[in-house]
């Protein structure tokens, strides 16, 4: 079973959400199951699939969280330290295209979050920037084309 990096706060985040999936939510769907169930004929009782449907994708996730926490390799990236960018490490980006600035955080998977800053440390652009450092230019092919972006700064914490 491969590890799983993970930020301290990425994974308290898995931990509540985990904590939520099982102590409110499988409750909350239960009881409405009880309730469909009181409604009588089954066969053709929309609430009922529809909440046995929502125990099924619930118990689901509730796997797939025990599995992330389970392979998690938590990293407290206030620790790290350096010029070259690594896992943990915020970078700063212009787009040599349109000079948009842009500011990411390398994440582990189950934490990533693109329109919030925090970049998988496995996707395009952030394989790209692992060991750069400020004033590289990084070269990366997405989905919309190629980009090319230069490093700025780098900082841990």
């Amino acid at each position: 079973m491969d590890r799983v990096p993970i930020t301290i706060s990425g994974f308290a985040a898995l931990e509540a959400e985990l904590k939520d999936r099982m102590q409110v939510q499988r409750q909350r769907i239960i009881q409405a199951i009880s309730e469909a169930r009181a409604l009588g004929d089954l066969s053709e009782n929309a609430e009922y699939h529809s909440a046995k449907e929502q125990q099924s994708l619930n118990e689901g996730r509730i796997m797939e969280l025990e599995s992330m926490i389970g392979r998690a390799e938590i990293i407290d990236v206030s620790k790290l330290s350096g010029d070259r960018i690594k896992f943990g490490a915020i970078v700063k980006l212009i787009d040599e295209d349109t000079e948009e600035e842009r500011t990411y955080m390398i994440v582990g998977e189950p934490e990533a979050d693109v329109r919030s800053g925090k970049l998988s440390i496995g996707s395009p652009i952030a394989r790209a920037l692992i060991g750069k450092t400020i004033g590289d230019t990084v070269q990366v092919s997405t989905p919309g084309g190629g980009k090319s972006y230069e490093v700025t700064a780098v900082r841990f914490g």
